[in-house]
């Protein structure tokens, strides 16, 4: 490839750009919504993965959310010293504790879910309702090829 025919804006107009971009200026809009309840996006991740999977274990969560086992631990330490979450024992395993949502942490999940979807509104402002519907598709079937929540 010859250095005089690459164009800025080729990489600019790249879906892997534009999302990267748009993904981190979200994250940082996210996380600001999150900080106002004392947490951090992945706080919120742990609260939405136990609401929708129920009691797991620390390394169940670890492996679902694709973190360190180390991360979870330090995650479920903050949400347990904010009563959103419980471990308990595994009547399975008692060497294992278990994760569990509390009515707290359920709370906690509603107040960042409504944020976020006023996030969604304030992102798609410029486009009509089938615009929306079509882009909320879309990313849905890319999360779901790559293993994410869809």
């Amino acid at each position: 490839m010859i250095m005089d025919d690459v164009k800025p804006e080729a990489f600019t107009a790249t879906l892997a750009f534009r999302i990267g971009t748009l993904g981190a200026l979200v994250t940082d809009r996210l996380a600001e919504k999150a900080r106002e309840h004392g947490l951090k996006v992945k706080h919120v991740g742990v609260l939405a993965a136990l609401a929708g999977s129920g009691p797991m274990s620390q390394l169940e969560l670890a492996r679902l959310m694709r973190v360190a086992p180390s991360l979870v631990v330090t995650l479920a330490d903050h949400l347990e010293t904010m009563e959103a979450i419980q471990r308990l024992r595994d009547p399975d395993d008692r060497r294992r504790q278990r994760l569990e949502l509390t009515e707290t942490g359920r709370a906690l999940l509603d107040e960042c879910t409504e944020a976020a979807r006023a996030l969604d509104d304030d992102l798609t402002a410029s486009l009509d309702a089938e615009q929306r519907a079509t882009l909320e598709s879309l990313l849905a079937a890319v999360a779901a090829a790559e293993g994410l929540p869809a």
